[in-house]
């Protein structure tokens, strides 16, 4: 059986890599990724390559009035801008905001990793399973002198997110490199000093945040995306053998799920993120993200119509609300587990919503979308 994924906004899978601005030149409103293996092939033969080397070592970047022509003539891919505007932000930028995330590839191109697909649809599956007397009893486990290693491990085991087990789903087939920009991402938050009246700020690594007239000082990230429209393909598999009556019982299953039963739980938690991401445009004032959170929701409706199809946020630039299963944060207890976790527990404040930062992506050099957001059907 096969399965189609449908990219509905800028969608980015990466498995780690990424590229150093020594590794690319910018030319021509694109990114030229060069082939350094032909590149030191080629000045071995010559007296040019210590002072390519001593510039790799030294250098932030490529100088590229001296090496230019190896953007030209020495590329292995070449991936535009997704906006011409952005190269002179690529310019403007500092060295640490221009190593550019990449999206997963083998030898035969870029692909969907299965595991990515997966997760998304396990953590939508144990949404559906978790309520906040779940919370409230992974909170009270804090209490005691030993704090666990992994507080929700037993109640995610017992809302049955091993169920999972019952599909199977391969990695896509490789997509086309045409279908890959390079899109600008900032990242949008609340300024919540003034009561009751949040307003939207532009976060600066490092430096705090500034007003939405000084956006262009705010730290852009670039990162190489699947451009909306696009289609990634592959396999997946029902394991019918978990059916078994005998089975369920001895790995503790009430019952073996349908994959709809799957699907029903990736559009009800996919309902449950657009709700929190509406009502952060709202606040924020972003009409384009507006517009953007009601497309999909308008997706999600035509979704939920039919069988063993949903909506997903995965892959990079989703944030906390896309791997949360539990993305209300307002409960006590919840907040109770956030303020154990040392990289959260200063963003957990009274009064103040959590999360609330969006990394948000740029489209025509405006802020107009969520990143990561697909539609899956899978063919019975």
């Amino acid at each position: 059986m096969n399965f189609k994924l449908t990219a509905l906004t800028p969608l980015l899978v990466g498995d780690g890599r990424e590229l150093a601005p020594i590794d690319y030149m910018v030319w021509k409103d694109q990114v030229n990724v060069l082939d350094q293996a032909r590149i030191f092939k080629l000045l071995s033969r010559g007296p040019r390559l210590e002072g390519y080397l001593t510039q790799l070592r030294k250098a932030t970047k490529l100088d590229f009035a001296s090496w230019g022509g190896f953007a030209q003539n020495f590329s292995q891919r070449r991936i535009p801008f997704e906006d011409p505007g952005a190269t002179a932000i690529w310019n403007a930028a500092p060295s640490e905001s221009l190593f550019i995330q990449t999206f997963a590839a083998n030898l035969s191109g870029p692909y969907l990793p299965g595991s990515a697909l997966k997760g998304a649809l396990r953590t939508g599956l144990v949404f559906t399973r978790w309520t906040p007397a779940t919370l409230e009893r992974a909170a009270a486990s804090l209490e005691s002198d030993r704090v666990p290693r992994r507080i929700a491990e037993t109640a995610e085991a017992n809302a049955g997110a091993s169920q999972m087990k019952i599909i199977s789903i391969a990695d896509g087939t490789p997509a086309s490199g045409a279908v890959f920009k390079i899109f600008l991402t900032r990242v949008a938050s609340l300024d919540t000093r003034q009561a009751g009246r949040p307003q939207l700020a532009w976060k600066v690594a490092g430096r705090g945040s500034v007003p939405p007239p000084r956006v262009f000082d705010s730290t852009p990230i670039f990162a190489e995306m699947a451009v909306p429209g696009t289609v990634f393909g592959g396999s997946w598999e029902e394991r019918t053998f978990f059916e078994n009556p005998d089975l369920a019982r001895a790995l503790g299953w009430r019952s073996s799920p349908e994959p709809r039963t799957i699907t029903d739980a990736a559009n009800q938690y996919a309902s449950a993120q657009l709700d929190l991401h509406a009502r952060f445009a709202d606040a924020a004032g972003l009409s384009g993200l507006q517009n953007g959170v009601k497309h999909l929701k308008e997706e999600l409706e035509a979704a939920q119509k039919s069988s063993l199809i949903c909506l997903l946020s995965l892959g990079w630039g989703g944030g906390f609300v896309s791997k949360s299963a539990f993305p209300d944060t307002s409960l006590d207890a919840y907040r109770k587990i956030l303020r154990a976790v040392p990289a959260i527990s200063r963003g957990i404040r009274e009064n103040v919503p959590f999360p609330k930062t969006r990394r948000v992506i740029f489209t025509g050099g405006q802020p107009s979308a969520l990143a990561g957001w697909v539609r899956l059907e899978l063919e019975p």
